[in-house]
This record gives C-alpha cells, sequence and structure tokens, in this order.
C-alpha cells in the first residue's frame, strides 16, 4: 500500500501562512493533480510532500507511517522537477542510475533497472548522449527514467512539461498518461495548466490562497463547481457569471438579470426572492437558427449579444460582446458557436439555452446551489 495522506498540513514562511490546515488524501495508485495559479501554495505543498521544505503543523503519512520529518532519501518518493535537474557532466544512463549508484547499488541490477526505464521511455538510444545534446522532450524523458528506476511508492511532478512547446506538452501528457496506466504508481502532480488537470488527473484539487477550493474528479469539477472561485477558474473560456434575482411570477420560479428572463431550473424549489449569482458555460449558449439539430433552443430563454470579438478556431468560433439592455454591472458574455462566425462581427447574436444548464451560486459565500440529489 502507497497511500499518502496529508493533515491538517499548516506552512509558514516567517508571518505568511501560504498553506493553511490542509487535509488531503492520495489512494494507492491514485493520480492527483494540484492546480492553481502561481503563489496559490501548490508547490510548497508538493515540495513538503517531498521533504523539501518542513512543516509548520501538521502530519504527512506514506501506508500509515509518519513522514514529517524524515529527510527525502528516507520517504521513498521520487521527485520529477520543471527544470529537468541533470547533471550536465553525466551521460544519459549515469544521470538515470545516480541515486542507484549512491544507493550501491550491484552494477548489474543498476544496468537492468536503466535499460528497463529507457525502454518503457523510448530513450534507448540517447543512454551514451549528454544533456545539451538532447531536446527539451528528450531531457524531460530523462528526468521521468532517473524517478523510475528509484521504484518509488510515489511519484512527485512539479510543473514537468512547462518549459515544453504546446505540440510537445500534448504528446507528453499522452505519454505521462500511457506511464501511469503501466506502472500505477502514487501520483502527485501540481500544474497550472487546466489542460493537463483535466486529461491526466484520477482527481483535482484546486488550489486558492493556500486552500482546496474543491477536491474532484474532472467531470466533478467542471460540471459541478462548488463555488464562485472554481466556477471562474475552471473551463476554457471560463464560465460566463451574470448578477440574477430569483422571483416568482404566476406562482412559477424565474431568474431574471440584465438582459435575460429565465424559468428557474427545475431542481430549484420556488422561493421569496433572493439574489444569485448565474453561471453559464460558454458551450451551452446556441445561437438561434443553429442548423444544428437536436440541440433544443426553439423557445428557450434569450440572451441578446453585441458582438464585439469574434475569434475562428477552425471547427467553432469564440464570440464575445456584451449583452444587449445590461446598463450597469457585468454585462460581458462569451459563447462558443460552430463554424465560421466572423460574419456576425459587429452585429447583434440571439442566443438560447436551457435553464437546466444554468448553474447557480450565493453571492455572498460563493457557495454553489445544488440539487439534493447531488
Amino acid at each position: 500500500m502507497s497511500g499518502l495522506e496529508l493533515q491538517g498540513v499548516v506552512k509558514r514562511f516567517a508571518e505568511v501562512t501560504v498553506v493553511q490546515q490542509l487535509d488531503l488524501q492520495v489512494g494507492s495508485g491514485e493520480f492527483v493533480v494540484l492546480l492553481g495559479e502561481s503563489g496559490c501554495g501548490k508547490s510548497t505543498t508538493l515540495r513538503m510532500i517531498a521533504g523539501l521544505e518542513s512543516v509548520s503543523e501538521g502530519r504527512i503519512l506514506l501506508a500509515g507511517q509518519d513522514m514529517t520529518h524524515k529527510p527525502p532519501m528516507q520517504r521513498d518518493m521520487a521527485m520529477v522537477f520543471q527544470n529537468y535537474a541533470l547533471y550536465p557532466h553525466m551521460d544519459v544512463a549515469r544521470n538515470m542510475s545516480f541515486a542507484l549508484r549512491l544507493a550501491g547499488r550491484p552494477q548489474s541490477e543498476i544496468d537492468a533497472k536503466v535499460a528497463a526505464a529507457a525502454k518503457v521511455l523510448n530513450i534507448e538510444h540517447l543512454l551514451a548522449r549528454k544533456p545539451k545534446e538532447l531536446s527539451g522532450g528528450q531531457r524531460q524523458r530523462v528526468a521521468i527514467g532517473r524517478a523510475i528506476v528509484r521504484e518509488p511508492q510515489v511519484f512527485l511532478f512539479d510543473e514537468p512539461l512547462s518549459n515544453l512547446d504546446a505540440k510537445l506538452r500534448g504528446h507528453m501528457r499522452a505519454e505521462l498518461a500511457l506511464l501511469h496506466q503501466r506502472l500505477g504508481k502514487t501520483t502527485v502532480y501540481v500544474t497550472h495548466d487546466q489542460t493537463e488537470a483535466m486529461t491526466l488527473a484520477s482527481r483535482i484539487a484546486i488550489f486558492d490562497k493556500g486552500r482546496i477550493q474543491q477536491l474532484g474528479t474532472p467531470s466533478q469539477v467542471f460540471n459541478h463547481p462548488s463555488n464562485l472561485f472554481v466556477a471562474a477558474f475552471i473551463g476554457t473560456p471560463t464560465m460566463n457569471l451574470l448578477p440574477a434575482q430569483l422571483a416568482t411570477v404566476n406562482g412559477a420560479p424565474r431568474l431574471q438579470g440584465a438582459g435575460f428572463d429565465s424559468p428557474a431550473p427545475s431542481w430549484l424549489p420556488g422561493a421569496a426572492s433572493r439574489a444569485l449569482m448565474l453561471g453559464l458555460r460558454p458551450q451551452v449558449l446556441r445561437a438561434q437558427g443553429s442548423a444544428e439539430s437536436g440541440r433544443g433552443v426553439s423557445g428557450a430563454p434569450v440572451l441578446r449579444l453585441q458582438v464585439e470579438v469574434v475569434e475562428y478556431l477552425g471547427t467553432e468560433s469564440q464570440v464575445s460582446g456584451r449583452i444587449e439592455g445590461a446598463a450597469a454591472g457585468p454585462s460581458r458574455l462569451v459563447a462558443m458557436v460552430p463554424g465560421d462566425a466572423r460574419d456576425c462581427l459587429g452585429s447583434t447574436l440571439s442566443l438560447g439555452f436551457d435553464p437546466e444548464a444554468v448553474h447557480l451560486f450565493d453571492p455572498g459565500s460563493g457557495h454553489a446551489l445544488r440539487p439534493t440529489h447531488q
């Protein structure tokens, strides 16, 4: 068993608390991604797990054993750094075998493990090269290979793909996913890249100001954000958030705001008038009169968008502008529409949406309102 657990972990630097009362359980063989913007505490958390930063309060357990104050070499974890951290004077084989040689392992065992890891990563032909002779993707494979040969209980990754170009990042994401499927090792992975998090993670821990705002599967954090921060953070483009008022009209609950008037979703019980925040993913907004079939936009609530920007992406377009009739407050809206919408620039676009597809939040606490069955 190689489950990892953080219990009430706190990290302070002088008077500044950067990680606050953090509780996290990572199951054996699970791939958990710590996702957040720079300075949110995710990398500090990873370094505490690795033993590279001390813990101010709380405990870190691995397979039930307290690792809180043990040095990195006694934690049975291997870390892959953002900058690869390869020794420039050593060839690939010696870089990969460094920890094994330091531990005094027999040469036959070292050779066998390096060969096996090199085969998994398809770098067998690079073993005699120095780091300066390698591309960025090849260097990253070597850094991962160095972790693999140690056969640790836990892999730790600190933004390992951030130095690669976009095409290579996509390729390496697929490589990492296959590697995890093959090895089945417990993995904690830090990134600020949502695509990496959504495609690699078993679960995602979304960080803000040293706290986990939501922990869940990629589907859960995208489809059921727990609060306004997560709703505004997850998704590309991000969720549209519009002030709304819950009102009862002719005995039926409705959501009304600047430029829209919609039936409330069926799961929201009728109640006294109250302020809410309405969330709409750009992907659920559909141009009225669209040729797409089965979208159910007929008779749907309509927003009229004064289109100011169109970004044509090939199969779809991202359109943004101001909501017609919204005189004050947040009034900008982004929608994804099929095909080339550049001819809509400067015009008004009618967008329909399914009332059941909206997200609702309490504007005071920021917490999501949810159906009772969720």
